[in-house]
């Protein structure tokens, strides 16, 4: 039997489907059904893209909104082009290649450099993973449920759908779940922010040189382009069979995605500003970030964020363990599969099972802060970004690999410059740790 890749058995659970379907329907000449096969392609861009807006996301997003007012706004403008051109560039790769990031990166870059890349990448998914069941956690006890029961039970299940082949079935209900969100635009309109204050937000950017503000700006960028969504994005284009000669409406559906996962955050911030910061209020805990949903649910704003919440932490705890197990194991030629067992591939179960263990328990701790928590996550996927950026970049730009689809020059402009400006934060981070700027 002909070996299948990390990137497509990862793509499966993502996608619920595989690429013969849509094969089928590409080699029909009539016009409905070449319509149906392009609608079949849409989805790797828009799945990968909203997994930003999860339990930490929403964390981060609502603490800038509440703790900053409107300041962030520009750089989240402006970080909406960063992440459109790294999306992109990894469904290029993954149409161009027909193959995943950790095997790309394993091939080209030697056992040394592949190392070092998987370490980060199992350690920035391993703690994101933890942010999940704190989202999950978080949401049940807007229910009354506590976590001691919810959080074993939600464990179990979610290696239960996982591993016998049922996690397609639920993952549209979780992506539903997260269009609550949408719900945060409607409530910025509704809060009646100032939108002079709005404008010169987004359009005047500005920066302060405080330990509080320079770790939220960076967990910000963090939780935009966290490295979970290259990886996945890339694994669903070579899933779903999606080539270059495809490859006009990926683009679109990256770019869409993109666009709409961040402007879901712009209107978080927007409207935690409008109902939190000119109150002083702080995000500590969940019932306070939905407190901002207020003007468009009232008495139904913590059910509904807890309903988003949940939604979001499941998409994410599901697949998030399998992806970061299947991208080691294929990088170091381990066995992998859900369908072997423990003994026939120890290390690839042992990492699966792993995370999901090490996200209960840690979600269970007693007196956890669980905001701060979601918040610091965020800002160690900012500090390891650079890394993969890094990997992808030299990847992206290599002319045996992609030939006429490489980069050009705005795009590595736009790449590198996002590169650059990660690593000056996480260097100023550093900084004021040991001797405060300001």
């Amino acid at each position: 039997m002909k070996p299948i890749s990390a990137a497509k058995e990862v793509g499966r659970v993502l996608a619920g489907r595989g690429a013969k379907g849509l094969e089928r329907l590409r080699r029909l000449r009539l016009p409905r059904y070449r319509f149906l096969a392009y609608l079949g392609i849409l989805g790797p861009g828009l799945i990968a893209a909203s997994a930003g807006n999860d339990a930490g996301g929403i964390a981060t997003y609502s603490s800038a909104g509440a703790g900053y007012g409107y300041s962030f706004l520009w750089m989240l403008f402006l970080s909406t082009f960063s992440l459109g051109v790294i999306q992109e560039m990894c469904a290029r790769m993954g149409a161009a290649t027909g193959k995943g990031l950790s095997e790309l990166i394993r091939e080209n870059f030697g056992i040394r450099w592949t190392a070092f890349v998987m370490l980060c990448v199992l350690f920035a998914n391993g703690t994101t993973v933890i942010s999940e069941f704190i989202g999950i956690a978080a949401a049940l006890e807007l229910f009354k449920i506590p976590r001691y029961v919810s959080i074993p039970i939600v464990t179990f299940s979610v290696w239960w759908l996982v591993v016998k082949g049922s996690y397609s079935r639920v993952e549209k209900i979780f992506l539903l779940m997260t269009f609550v969100f949408l719900g945060y635009i409607v409530s910025a309109f509704l809060a009646k922010p100032d939108w002079g204050q709005v404008a010169r937000g987004t359009l005047i950017p500005t920066f302060h040189l405080d330990g509080s503000y320079i770790a939220l700006f960076l967990a910000t960028v963090g939780t935009t382009i966290t490295p979970y969504m290259q990886i996945s994005v890339q694994s669903l284009v070579v899933e779903r069979g999606i080539t270059m000669r495809d490859y006009a409406m990926e683009r679109a559906d990256v770019y869409f995605g993109v666009i709409t996962s961040n402007l879901v955050a712009f209107f978080i911030v927007i409207c935690t500003a409008a109902t939190l910061y000119t109150h002083q209020i702080k995000v500590d805990t969940a019932e306070q970030a939905a407190a901002a949903l207020e003007p468009f649910a009232g008495v139904y704003a913590k059910a509904l964020f807890a309903i988003g919440l949940f939604g979001a932490s499941m998409l994410a705890a599901s697949v998030l363990p399998l992806a970061t197990a299947y991208s080691i194991s294929e990088a170091f030629g381990f066995e992998k599969g859900i369908s072997r067992s423990f003994k026939e591939a120890p290390i690839f179960m042992g990492i699966f099972t792993g995370l999901l263990v090490l996200g209960g328990l840690t979600a269970m701790i007693p007196g956890l802060p669980l905001i701060q928590v979601l918040i610091i996550v965020q800002v160690v996927n900012g500090l390891l970004l650079p890394v993969l950026l890094v990997s992808i970049l030299r990847l992206v730009n290599d002319e045996e690999l992609m030939g006429e689809h490489r980069n050009g020059i705005v795009f590595n402009g736009i790449a590198w410059a996002t590169t650059v400006v990660v690593i000056a934060l996480s260097i100023l981070l550093v900084i004021t740790a040991f001797h405060p700027l300001a």
